[in-house]
């Protein structure tokens, strides 16, 4: 199972990725997350990508915030570069100004990206939410793409996942799933996005060993606590495979 650490994009983004690379088979970078501006998704995983080849590199690509022409410019340098896809959403609204909506929906936006731009080698994931009815979402991964991220891993959505995971595998699409870990210092950071917790820090491995197998892999991140993100993956290190 490959460990993926979610990576927001800081001035220090390089010194914070140097310092946990040996931790990870790789990132996954969010894009201005929860609307505030922050150093492009697209861009600073083409920099971890020429500084890490070797590393699995896959940004967030909100659509909410891009018009067109430069959803084909980023797609067009994530081709290039060579970086593992990108998990195309509409994603949260910008904190300033409107949603941009001139490609109204992923799967527009993936058509426009393979057929308008026409890049050769890029995959392009799309993000999926337990909160949906299991026939949208399998009819969802049925949908031409070539990866999926499962969200709002908890108790209660693994069987969801499970089900997910079964026709992914069917149709060979890797999946991996976010694995949200509430810590003592991210309780308000948790609570803004909105999510439930996969795990606590005393049951990460317990909970990853029931994704072991059952996933490609998953996007670990303690949302905010820079010191619980280490000390989680280093209980992750005897999945990596």
């Amino acid at each position: 199972m490959k460990i993926l650490n979610e990576f927001v994009p800081t001035r220090k983004f390089l010194k914070l990725a140097d310092e946990i690379k040996d931790l990870v088979d790789g990132w996954n970078v969010t894009d201005s997350a929860a609307g505030f501006p922050a150093a492009s998704g697209t861009v600073v995983s083409c920099v971890l990508k020429t500084k890490y080849p070797e590393k699995i590199i896959v940004p967030i690509f909100i659509l909410h915030y891009k018009g067109p022409v430069e959803v084909g410019g980023l797609a067009l340098a994530a081709d290039i570069i060579g970086l593992d896809g990108l998990a195309v959403t509409m994603g949260d609204k910008p904190k300033y100004g409107e949603p941009i909506k001139m490609l109204p929906t992923s799967e527009a936006a993936r058509d426009f990206i393979r057929t308008t731009v026409k890049t050769k080698n890029l995959k392009l994931g799309c993000l999926l939410t337990a909160r949906r009815s299991l026939d949208e979402t399998l009819a969802r991964v049925r949908e031409p793409w070539d990866f999926i991220y499962f969200m709002r891993l908890e108790e209660k959505s693994f069987p969801t996942l499970e089900a997910v995971a079964k026709e992914c595998k069917k149709l060979n699409k890797p999946i991996y799933a976010y694995f949200l870990v509430g810590t003592a210092k991210n309780v308000e950071t948790v609570k803004m996005i909105g999510w439930p917790t996969a795990a606590t820090m005393e049951t990460v491995e317990e909970k990853a060993a029931q994704l072991n197998g059952l996933v490609d892999g998953i996007i670990a991140t303690c949302a905010g606590d820079a010191e619980g993100d280490k000390l989680m993956l280093q209980k992750l290190q005897k999945f990596r495979s």
